[in-house]
């Protein structure tokens, strides 16, 4: 039996594409992946105090396959998936990921459905490592006659978890006194 592979898949409004070093190059990216696990963790086999929890994921797509039960088919994804050596959360919040640390070899494939897209962007203060931005899902509708129905953004999530503590105007303006203070210009107030 033959299983049909594909260098981009549309799914749930999303396409996705297989060619890392494509995205690269581009100004948007369909490869990369994120999957949120729910999975039972534990310390050691004789751990009697399992801790069932999210645990996520972050990928590369390399296969789309489209697996045909005759009646159905299933679209899945053959992932590199980046091992937890090889993942981090920096102090602003931001993951950061070293695609060249590949783990879960032996678990490989996840279905299309369960995964989100996500993107990569070098951290130009982390030689190697990239961060993890999710963006706005766009959904690829169909063409209707002549018409083409466009995208239409439906979320977009935030990149960090929150903002750093930074010091407030007033707190700022003691400490460097007047000196570096513009004068002779009128308050705007904007609401």
């Amino acid at each position: 039996m033959a299983v049909p592979l594909y260098r981009s898949y549309l799914i749930k409004g999303i396409k996705f594409n297989i060619i890392k070093a494509q995205d690269d190059v581009r100004r948007t990216q369909n490869s990369g992946v994120y999957l949120l696990a729910h999975t039972m963790q534990v310390a050691s086999a004789k751990d009697k105090n399992p801790i069932i929890s999210n645990m996520g994921f972050y990928g590369v797509i390399q296969e789309i396959w489209d697996l045909d039960y005759q009646k159905f088919t299933i679209p899945v994804f053959r992932c590199d998936w980046i091992d937890s050596s090889g993942l981090v959360v920096d102090e602003f919040g931001f993951t950061l990921v070293d695609l060249s640390k590949i783990g879960h070899r032996n678990d490989q494939f996840v279905l299309a459905s369960q995964v989100k897209q996500i993107f990569f962007v070098d951290d130009p203060m982390h030689r190697g490592w990239s961060v993890v931005l999710s963006m706005p899902n766009r959904e690829y509708n169909d063409v209707i006659g002549d018409e083409v129905l466009g995208d239409v953004i439906i979320e977009c999530e935030p990149f960090t978890r929150g903002m750093p503590n930074v010091d407030t105007f007033d707190e700022l303006v003691g400490e460097l006194g007047s000196q570096n203070i513009r004068g002779g210009c009128e308050d705007i107030w904007i609401e």
